[in-house]
């Protein structure tokens, strides 16, 4: 099972049965013609109905599928996250499971990668089909403020069809709902990513497990993300542009109540004062050094990033 391929498909499911077996002959149809070695990846996130039986079944009549199972619903990022780490291809394509994803746009987001020498091809449902208020005009919303924040100005960073170099994603760190954060992260390591356009499809079976209810969390990430941004090769520095303006009110506030007291006037509301801000300061400066500590032992490190990627250029972004 260690033997490397061509190409892994990678497919988190979370309530699909009905979904599941059109989505498997689909992908078989877009992938088989392409003369890869390949290999499908269903990752069950706890379903709770019977989509991990029907991914089973599949695996009969498919020796190129194989099904991962969570014993709980974890979400996304974390199924996605598992599909990738076991995965044996080069080449690595994510996609939903809920058919809104075409496969057919499979064959032309690798030929991209391969061909164009990019990292990762990203997708871009220019053409979506979801409900207006509560799902289109959110994400234009968060997409702005993603691109605004991180950088990289991608078009739909909720699409899940992208395509990525193993090289690439299997030293990448994955957190809550960071998958959409994907391109930010490999910016980092100066990788070329490139957008096109995809097809996107009404939801066939059931009904949407994501809704405004997230929003909450991508903000959190996103949040997450700006600071590693900003303070990735040295947190106490970022953190010493707080302290330094709270030690110098600390001290004008020292320094008012210590020549109040010498003139015998009250100075016991400004030396508290100054205590507060000086700990203030300390406490400031010292949360710069843990997190130094923690990115001298954790897992986000320039360094470990910049080998990721052959070409060690700026991030080249190219839109068609």
């Amino acid at each position: 099972m260690s033997d490397i391929i061509d190409l892994s498909i990678i497919v988190p499911l979370y309530n699909e049965e009905d979904s599941v077996p059109v989505l498997h002959a689909k992908i078989r149809e877009a992938v088989e013609p392409m003369g890869l070695r390949h290999e499908i990846i269903f990752v069950n996130d706890g379903s709770k109905d019977n989509t991990l039986e029907v991914a089973k079944g599949l695996t009969r009549i498919d020796p190129s599928l194989r099904v991962i199972e969570f014993r709980k619903n974890y979400g996304q990022t974390p199924a996605m996250a598992a599909g990738i780490d076991e995965a044996r291809g080069n080449v690595l394509v994510t996609m939903d499971g809920d058919l809104q994803n075409d496969p057919s746009d499979v064959p032309m987001l690798v030929n991209t990668l391969l061909e164009e020498n990019y990292d990762i091809v990203v997708g871009w449902r220019h053409q979506r089909e979801d409900k207006l208020i509560t799902r289109k005009i959110p994400s234009r919303i968060a997409n702005w403020i993603i691109g605004k924040v991180t950088g990289v100005p991608i078009k739909d960073n909720g699409c899940s069809l992208k395509a990525y170099r193993a090289a690439v994603m299997k030293s990448l760190p994955f957190y809550s709902e960071m998958h959409r954060f994907i391109p930010a992260l490999l910016s980092l390591s100066g990788a070329r990513v490139k957008q096109v356009k995809v097809k996107h499809h009404a939801r066939q079976f059931g009904e949407s497990k994501y809704g405004l209810s997230r929003v909450y969390k991508v903000i959190f990430d996103l949040l997450m993300m700006k600071s590693i941004l900003s303070m990735l090769t040295h947190p106490v520095r970022f953190f010493a542009k707080f302290s330094l303006p709270v030690f110098a009110l600390g001290l004008f506030a020292f320094g008012y109540g210590l020549h109040a007291q010498l003139h015998d006037t009250a100075a016991m509301v400004s030396m508290t004062i100054a205590v507060i801000l000086l700990s203030l300061g300390a406490f400031i400066l010292a949360l710069g050094f843990i997190c130094e500590l923690i990115y001298d032992k954790g897992d986000i490190k320039i360094k470990e990033l910049a080998p990721l990627t052959v070409r060690m250029q700026s991030l080249t972004h190219s839109i068609e």
